[in-house]
């Protein structure tokens, strides 16, 4: 286990900038307290367990992957969560505004996996520098539970072609994997633990193992953007401001939620499911229960 990077008053210090910059990913990094995250993680499992059969107008699961920033406080709270904010600062400025917020789960003994890809393959922004993935752990996150493997310096790619799998053991919404050879050697393990986190650019191509682990592993991940990012492909898209000025207008503001799965929140979760699924499937050869 690596130690948490030291950080200046809560900031990335300009090493650190640079070396994100440099390779297009940086961990561990403080996020949350540790205590924070297994109360989070207690949360989420309690959320579960109360609404899985609550009546919600689409899969539980659907929820907790696409957009749980939407409908659930605790996405909410964590994505604006000061500490982390400082940090991403540092790589996208005073204005930022959150993407996504969403749950990638494994469970124990499981061969789910995240094959290698890049993350704007599909999002409609072009490749752009303008956004920062932050993976915050709830439960450990290492080899033997499947953490990620990133690819040093291949942010400095475009967007590489993609191949639809469907597979359905993969976790991304098309099962899309980068149509490269990625060697073993070329991959690092980001092992972090609740506490921690990692940030990653938005074309390092990176995925993940299955847990081989006798825990769940658990991990809350926020897609945060500077508000002069803009959709391409679709007309409409969807961003909740979290720190500065919104001086640009490309996105419809997503309100904090203030309990979970509140009517308003659904209404709107669903109208931003349905521009979103114009962009994510485009030209897809298969559908999911993620984006019908």
């Amino acid at each position: 286990m690596r130690p948490t990077l030291a950080l200046q008053d809560g900031h990335l210090n300009d090493a650190q900038v640079q070396q994100y910059w440099d390779d297009g990913y940086l961990f561990p990094l403080p996020a949350l307290p540790t205590q924070d995250a297994l109360n989070y993680r207690k949360e989420i499992e309690t959320i579960e367990r109360d609404w899985l059969d609550n009546g919600l107008p689409l899969p539980l699961n659907t929820y907790k992957r696409i957009n749980a920033h939407v409908v659930m406080p605790m996405v909410a709270q964590i994505a604006t969560c000061p500490a982390v904010l400082d940090v991403i600062e540092g790589i996208l400025g005073p204005d930022i505004m959150v993407f996504s917020g969403e749950f990638f789960i494994k469970e124990p003994r499981t061969k789910h996996i995240v094959s290698m890809h890049q993350d704007l393959t599909y999002w409609g922004l072009g490749a752009i520098d303008g956004l920062v993935t932050a993976w915050i752990p709830l439960s450990p996150a290492t080899p033997a539970s499947g953490c990620m493997d990133f690819v040093k310096a291949s942010h400095k790619n475009a967007i590489l072609p993609h191949e639809d799998t469907f597979d359905e053991n993969n976790l991304l919404s098309r099962g899309q994997e980068v149509k490269v050879d990625v060697a073993d050697e070329q991959k690092t393990a980001i092992e972090i633990h609740p506490g921690q986190m990692s940030l990653h650019h938005g074309l390092t191509i990176h995925g993940s193992g299955p847990n081989a682990s006798d825990d769940r592993r658990i991990a809350c991940v926020i897609r945060y953007i500077r508000p002069d990012m803009q959709q391409e492909v679709g007309e409409i898209d969807y961003a909740m401001p979290a720190r500065g000025q919104d001086r640009h207008g490309n996105f419809i503001h997503v309100p904090q939620p203030t309990e979970n799965f509140a009517p308003d929140a659904l209404a709107l979760y669903d109208e931003i499911r349905e521009a979103q699924t114009q962009v994510m499937m485009k030209g897809a050869s298969g559908k999911t229960e993620m984006y019908i």
